[in-house]
C-alpha cells in the first residue's frame, strides 16, 4: 500500500494496493477498552482503509484554543500497527457548541430570512469570516499534528460540503454575493443585460443594492437564481480551497472530499469542482423514494466516473442496509449490498467505503446501519460484510482498468438550477427525470453511458444523448453540432437549447441552438395536465409534453395522433453530410416518451450509430459492464501500464431468477472457470476475467 508523494508542482496521486474496503470510523463514540476490539474486527472484514475525525472538532478542540489529540493519536497509532491506512478528516464539518455560542452570527440563514440553529450539523454559513477563521486555524493544528503520519493515506476536506447549508442568504452572503457579481460583471450596467432587469422595474443603479434571491410575494428574477447558485457553488468550493491550502503546507498526501452525486442533492457544480481534487470520491445510498433505486445508483455511478474523466475513483460512503433519513427506511435484502458494492466497482470504483464502522447506540444515526450492526458478529449482515472484504480482495487486479462505454450523455448541474426554475412551461416535468428516464432506458438496452459536461470532446463516442438541455452556451451547441457534422450520431429530447447562459430565450423559434442542426422550428409548447396520454402515429404513447413542430429539412418519423400538437412531428431525424463520405444523424422527440418507446427510439438510434449494446435487453435485470486496461498508462496505475491487454467482465444480475449469458475466462469471485457461457445466480455478481480469445 503506498502514497506516491508528487514531483515538485505536480498533484498528488491516490494509490492504494487494490481495491480499498474502508468505513467511516468514530472512536470518540466508544470507550478506549472498545478500540482495539475494533481494529482486531476490521482486519478479520477486511477494512484496509478507515476515515477518521470527521467530526472530531469538539474532541480535538473541547475548549478555544486548547487542544487535545491523545484520543486520536492513540487510534492512528493502533491503525497503523494493524496495517490499516486512514483517509484522515480534518474535523471542520460542523461548529463545536463552544464556537456557536460565542459566535452566533455564524449561523445560516435560508431564503425566508429566518436562522438556523444549532443541534443538528453544518450549523455555518460557508460566508462567514468568522467560521472559515476558526475552521482553519483546527486545520493547520491537525495538519502539523498529521501531515507526515505514517498511516495518512488521504486526506479529507470537511464532509458533504454543502449538504444541508450550501445556499446562505444572510447579509454576510449577500456582501459576498456583491463581490462575486462584480467579478463576473464588472459593471451594474451589464448586470442589468444579463438579469433582464428591465422587466418588472428590476434595474439597479448600484451593485449594493443586490440582495439574495430571498423569498417574494412574486416568482424570482430567474437569472438571479442561476447566479446565486453559481455563486453559492463558488463559494463553497472556495472554502475547500482554503482547507486545501493549508493542507499543502504540510503534507504531501493527496486530498479531496466526498460529493453527492445522488438524486436529492443539487446545488454544487461538481463539473467545476472536480478538477480540484487529487482523487474524485462520492457518497451515495440508495433513494426508496426513487420508482427505481437501482437504476439511479447506475446513473449516479456513470457521473461519478464522468467527474473522474473515465479514471478509478473512490466510493467513500454507501450503506450496509438501512438508512435514517427516509421517510421509510428499508433494509437491503441478503446479497443487496454486495451486489451494490461490486456495480460502484463495475462502474470504475476502486474503493468502497461505508458510513459506517459501528453503529451508534445515540443520536440522529443511531439506526442507521453499519458494517458491525447492534446485533454484533453473530449476525447475517456480518457475515456478509465479511464475505464482501473477501471478494473485493479477489478483484485486486481490477484496479486501475477503465470502463469501457461508446455512448454519451450530457449533463449539467447549472442547467438543473435552469431548467427547473420557478416560471417554467410546465411543473409536470423536471430535468432530473428526463435525464433518469434516457439512462435507465440505456441501461434496459444494454449499454454502458458515459456521463460528460456540455462542451466535452465527444469524438470517442458514437452516439451522444442530449436531454432537456435548457440552458446551453453557443460553443458547447457547436461541439454536438460539429460532432454530428464529422459523422457522429445525436438524440435530443424536448426542451432542449432554449436558453443561453444567462438564461436569455434563443430567438427564432425552438429548439433554439439546435434548430439548425435538427432542421426543425418548434414554434410553441404545448404541455398536457398530469395523467393525460398523449398517443403518436405509430402508437407509441407518451406523456406531460407535446411541441407544435415544423419539419425543415428533417425526416418527420412520427407524429402526434391527438393531444394539443395533433398533427405535428414528434420524432424526427436529420442527416447532416459535411461531405459525401461523411454523414451524421440528429433526431429530436418532442415529448416524454413512455419507457417501451423510448426504448424503441434509442434502439434504432444506437443501432445505426453502430453504438453495440455489452448486455442483452431479452434479461434487463442483468447489468453487464466491461473494465478494461486503457491504451495508455495511468499515473499510479499499474494495471494500465501493464504490457498486456485485460479486460474483465461484470455480470450483475438484479433479477429474481438465474441467468446465462455468453462470456469466456475466470471469475474472480468463485475462481471457476468459464467456457462460453457464465450462469449468474439471482442477485449476484460475476467477474469474469476474459480469456484474450473470446
Amino acid at each position: 500500500m503506498s502514497t506516491q508523494h508528487p514531483a515538485s508542482g505536480a498533484r498528488p496521486v491516490f494509490s492504494h494496493d487494490g481495491i480499498a474496503f474502508g468505513c467511516d470510523y468514530n472512536p470518540e463514540q466508544w470507550d478506549r477498552s472498545v478500540w482495539r476490539e475494533d481494529v482486531d474486527l476490521m482486519r478479520e472484514a477486511g477494512v484496509d482503509l478507515v476515515a477518521l475525525n470527521i467530526f472530531g472538532w469538539s474532541h480535538i478542540e473541547p475548549r478555544p484554543g486548547e487542544y487535545d489529540f491523545d484520543g486520536l493519536d492513540e487510534i492512528l497509532d493502533l491503525l497503523h500497527a494493524a496495517g490499516i491506512r486512514v483517509n484522515l478528516g480534518t474535523g471542520t464539518a460542523s461548529a463545536p457548541p463552544w464556537l456557536t455560542a460565542r459566535h452566533p452570527e455564524i449561523l445560516p440563514q435560508v431564503e425566508d430570512g429566518t436562522t438556523r440553529f444549532p443541534g443538528g450539523r453544518q450549523a455555518w454559513c460557508p460566508s462567514s469570516a468568522v467560521f472559515r477563521r476558526y475552521a482553519l486555524e483546527l486545520v493547520e493544528k491537525v495538519a502539523e499534528r498529521y501531515g507526515q503520519h505514517p498511516a495518512v493515506e488521504l486526506w479529507h476536506v470537511s464532509n458533504e460540503l454543502g449538504c444541508h447549508n450550501a445556499l446562505c442568504y444572510d447579509d454576510e452572503s449577500a456582501e459576498a454575493f456583491r463581490v462575486w457579481l462584480r467579478a463576473r460583471y464588472t459593471t451594474i450596467e451589464r448586470l442589468n443585460t444579463a438579469w433582464g432587469t428591465s422587466f418588472w422595474s428590476q434595474q439597479y443603479s448600484d451593485f449594493a443594492e443586490i440582495l439574495p434571491p430571498r423569498l417574494t410575494l412574486a416568482s424570482r428574477n430567474p437569472s438571479q437564481v442561476i447566479d446565486f447558485h453559481r455563486f453559492s457553488s463558488d463559494e463553497l468550493l472556495g472554502y475547500y480551497r482554503a482547507e486545501l491550502e493549508v493542507l499543502r503546507r504540510h503534507s504531501s498526501v493527496p486530498v479531496t472530499t466526498n460529493f453527492m452525486v445522488t438524486a436529492h442533492i443539487r446545488n454544487l457544480d461538481y463539473w467545476q469542482w472536480a478538477p480540484e481534487m487529487d482523487v474524485i470520491a462520492n457518497d451515495h445510498y440508495l433513494d426508496n423514494r426513487l420508482a427505481d433505486p437501482t437504476a439511479e445508483l447506475s446513473f449516479a455511478a456513470d457521473l461519478t466516473r464522468g467527474l473522474a474523466q473515465g479514471g478509478p475513483w473512490v466510493l467513500m460512503e454507501q450503506s450496509t442496509g438501512a438508512v435514517n433519513w427516509q421517510p421509510h427506511n428499508l433494509a437491503k435484502a441478503p446479497g443487496e449490498m454486495t451486489r451494490n458494492s461490486l456495480t460502484h466497482v463495475a462502474k470504475g470504483a476502486d474503493a468502497v467505503c461505508f458510513f459506517q464502522w459501528r453503529a451508534s447506540l445515540q443520536g440522529s444515526e443511531k439506526f442507521h446501519s453499519a458494517l458491525l450492526p447492534h446485533a454484533g458478529t453473530d449476525s447475517d449482515l456480518w457475515r456478509e460484510v465479511v464475505d464482501l472484504g473477501h471478494t473485493l480482495d479477489r478483484l485486486d487486479e481490477i484496479t486501475g482498468t477503465r470502463v469501457q462505454a461508446d455512448v454519451a450523455m450530457l449533463f449539467s448541474w447549472e442547467n438543473w438550477w435552469a431548467a427547473d426554475g420557478e416560471s417554467r412551461p410546465s411543473h409536470g416535468v423536471d430535468y432530473l427525470s428526463q435525464v433518469h428516464a434516457a439512462h435507465a432506458s440505456l441501461r434496459r438496452l444494454g449499454h454502458t453511458v458515459d456521463l460528460v459536461r456540455p462542451g466535452a470532446d465527444l469524438s470517442a463516442y458514437k452516439l451522444v444523448i442530449v436531454p432537456s438541455l435548457y440552458l446551453v452556451r453557443d460553443a458547447e451547441a457547436e461541439v454536438v453540432s460539429n460532432y454530428v457534422a464529422a459523422g457522429g450520431h445525436v438524440v435530443i429530447t424536448f426542451f432542449s437549447g432554449i436558453v443561453d447562459e444567462e438564461d436569455r430565450v434563443r430567438a427564432g423559434g425552438y429548439p433554439g441552438a439546435f434548430r439548425e442542426l435538427l432542421g426543425i422550428n418548434v414554434e410553441e409548447f404545448a404541455p398536457v395536465l398530469p395523467g393525460q396520454r398523449l398517443t403518436l402515429a405509430s402508437g407509441m404513447t407518451a406523456t406531460a409534453w407535446s411541441e407544435r413542430v415544423r419539419a425543415r429539412g428533417a425526416e418527420v418519423l412520427d407524429t402526434f395522433a391527438d393531444g394539443p400538437s395533433a398533427g405535428r412531428p414528434a420524432i424526427t431525424r436529420n442527416v447532416v453530410a459535411s461531405n459525401s463520405s461523411t454523414r451524421g444523424v440528429a433526431r429530436y422527440l418532442a415529448t416524454s416518451l413512455d419507457p417501451d418507446a423510448l426504448d424503441a427510439v434509442l434502439r434504432d438510434a444506437a443501432a445505426e450509430a453502430s453504438a453495440h449494446p455489452q448486455g442483452d435487453e431479452r434479461e434487463p435485470g442483468l447489468e453487464v459492464i466491461r473494465r478494461a486496461t486503457a491504451g495508455h498508462a495511468i499515473a499510479g496505475d499499474t494495471a494500465a501500464a501493464s504490457d498486456t491487454p485485460r479486460s474483465y467482465l461484470f455480470l450483475i444480475n438484479h433479477s429474481a431468477h438465474d441467468v446465462e449469458t455468453p462470456a469466456r475466462g475466470l471469475d474472480l469471485v468463485t475462481g471457476d472457470t468459464v467456457d462460453n457461457i457464465a450462469r449468474v445466480p439471482a442477485g449476484a455478481v460475476r467477474v469474469i476475467r476474459e480469456d484474450p480469445a473470446r
